[in-house]
């Protein structure tokens, strides 16, 4: 477990995470409250296990405005693990999304407006819900993560990437959302 973000380039950003066998131990409380702490001080919205290097099937969802994403809807940090994407509806929409592990760069990402998502709490039991809007595009970013995936290869054009002064620039001077 690291105290540092996984950065792109590091194959654990590439591996199919396994899943979390003992949920309600320790080592699994200790590694959510980890992955919390280190997402609290980076200011992110969400953090999968990969991006502290480990390769388990545990993220953590917590939506809440900040200077990238001032539109967004405050919520306690959810820890989901084992999660699973039961239900995808509507046509994708296309948003700007960052990453903590693929720093300065921006992309616009087609992502499901509501899903409906399984996974197991922090004590282990199981819930399923709904979400929408912001917080279902940060599961599935998350979720991705967990897969092997980053944002970048979600992007349908070489456009609709952007470093983050580019973004800042060209984007945010037309009033997008950020």
């Amino acid at each position: 477990m690291s105290d540092q973000l996984i950065e792109i380039g590091n194959p654990i950003l590439r591996q199919v995470a396994q899943p979390v066998t003992a949920i309600a131990t320790p080592p699994t409380q200790r590694l959510i409250d980890h992955m919390i702490g280190v997402l609290q001080r980076a200011n992110g919205v969400g953090i999968a296990a990969p991006q502290v290097g480990v390769s388990q099937r545990l993220l953590i969802v917590a939506s809440h405005p900040n200077p990238r994403y001032p539109h967004a809807p405050q919520m306690a940090p959810l820890p989901m693990v084992n999660p699973e994407l039961v239900r995808c509806s509507g046509e994708p929409v296309k948003d700007w999304e960052g990453c903590l592990s693929v720093p300065n760069v921006r992309g616009l990402v087609p992502r499901y407006p509501t899903i409906v998502v399984r996974y197991c709490d922090r004590r282990g039991e199981p819930q399923q819900q709904a979400l929408t809007g912001f917080v279902a595009r940060i599961f599935q970013h998350e979720f991705d993560h967990l897969e092997g995936k980053v944002f970048t290869d979600r992007v349908e054009r070489s456009e609709d990437l952007f470093t983050e002064a580019e973004y800042l620039t060209k984007v945010a001077a037309q009033g997008r959302s950020a």
